[in-house]
């Protein structure tokens, strides 16, 4: 009777991993996407603050608000499986822009992220994935993300879109600031991450022969 229940637990132990196993693998790959990950646990977080202002204060303060609905939006984006972003330079110079590149022969093997040459009115290919961009040092640009702590970005760092995202980059002809008009979804400091972070010049930028992959007029 003993060894009956042992081979019974075994039994439903066994199914049990196999029924998992399962599950896991009907799983949308978006769901796997550290980006979606990171936006599911920030807005989980932000709701429940939301809960705690509404039975504090009665309401919610416009700061929650945005920045739930700034996440509930990216969160929508990753959603429309979508697993690459476009970028478009209209920064009147050459943008440094960060690129998965892909072996030809196996569209499903990526090395990470490295620095690309993007030049004046030119647009990223379809399907290659702009990850996004490189502030060099001496240039600031408008963060339109309301998760940011500060509304100001200073180079040197590198600003990482979402997937699904079309980013446009321009220039302020005023205050020379670069302008995006999609937020970001993280900013990375030298040493925060495997990206290529050089502490550069926009000279420098400019110097450089364009190579990245860009749609065909």
């Amino acid at each position: 009777m003993k060894y009956l229940k042992v081979l019974l637990v075994a039994l439903v132990f066994v199914f049990n991993m196999l029924f998992m196993q399962s599950s896991w693998a009907d799983l949308p790959p978006f769901q796997e996407n550290p980006d979606y990950i990171d936006i599911t646990k920030t807005l989980t977080e932000l709701q429940k603050q939301q809960d705690i202002e509404i039975q504090n204060q009665g309401s919610v303060s416009e700061e929650t608000q945005n920045k739930i609905a700034q996440l509930e939006f990216q969160k929508y984006t990753l959603e429309s499986g979508i697993n690459w972003g476009q970028c478009t330079n209209k920064t009147g110079q050459t943008l440094a822009v960060y690129g998965s590149q892909q072996k030809e022969d196996d569209e499903d093997y990526e090395v990470p992220s490295r620095l690309y040459f993007l030049a004046d009115g030119q647009t990223t290919k379809k399907k290659w994935d702009c990850d996004g961009f490189y502030l060099p040092s001496g240039l600031t640009a408008n963060n339109v993300n309301p998760l940011a702590e500060t509304p100001t970005l200073e180079g040197p760092v590198a600003i990482k879109i979402v997937d699904g995202t079309e980013l446009i980059l321009s220039s302020n002809s005023d205050t020379k600031e670069i302008e995006f008009d999609a937020p970001s979804a993280k900013v990375f400091q030298t040493n925060e991450s495997d990206w290529f972070i050089p502490n550069v010049s926009q000279a420098i930028i400019d110097s450089h022969v364009t190579n990245a992959p860009t749609q065909k007029s």
